[in-house]
């Protein structure tokens, strides 16, 4: 249905992310993944949805000069945040445990944004998840470390894996943005942006 909708625009989906392009085909789109690495520092007095907004736009910036009239790019950035700081990607296996085992019997919030760029405007939308995780044993994370290797996700877990499955108790706001995109969001902006509005 968006897809009809979008038939004279080229979408444009900056994001390594398998989950990512998996949203995207579910919701029926043609696009292309473009790729260029940036280096993801942010000024240290943002917070929340600042970071993953300056993120979001500032992983656009160097695509932006190589838009042609109908393309639409898209970007995004995921933070979890927890005891008032940002947890990114972990750096390596003890970095994932120890970041799982802080989340444990606890609730963080995962703060999405996604940047829309076009040759007109730039549309950035972003959205907040309140998740709860039951109490974990060591045990427990290293297995799901060891099995799952969350190295490439936001706050060292997938909500869609196991430990999803066994650890999380509640979820307040969309499950899509946790596994890494508002779909709901991305849908409704790229109406939007197709009705001029």
């Amino acid at each position: 249905m968006l897809n009809d909708l979008l038939k004279e625009y080229h979408l444009i989906l900056a994001s390594g992310s398998p989950r990512r392009h998996e949203f995207f085909k579910m919701l029926g789109l043609n696009f292309e993944i473009r790729l260029k690495p940036v280096e993801e520092i942010y000024p240290n007095e943002l917070t929340k949805s600042e970071i993953t907004d300056y993120l979001a736009q500032l992983k656009a910036q160097s695509l932006r000069n190589d838009l042609k009239p109908k393309d639409i790019l898209v970007t995004s950035d995921t933070i979890v945040w927890h005891n008032n700081k940002a947890i990114g990607k972990p750096k390596n296996e003890q970095d994932a445990f120890n970041m799982i085992m802080g989340l444990s019997n606890d609730t963080h919030l995962v703060i999405s944004s996604v940047t829309f760029t076009t040759i007109q405007q730039q549309i950035t939308i972003n959205t907040t998840t309140k998740v709860t995780f039951t109490a974990l044993t060591e045990e427990e994370v290293w297995y799901y470390v060891n099995t799952f290797k969350p190295l490439d996700k936001a706050g060292a877990y997938g909500i869609q894996e196991w430990i999803g499955a066994v650890a999380i108790s509640k979820v307040e706001g969309s499950y899509n943005n946790v596994v890494g995109l508002p779909t709901h969001l991305l849908y409704k902006t790229l109406k939007r942006i197709v009705d001029g509005k």
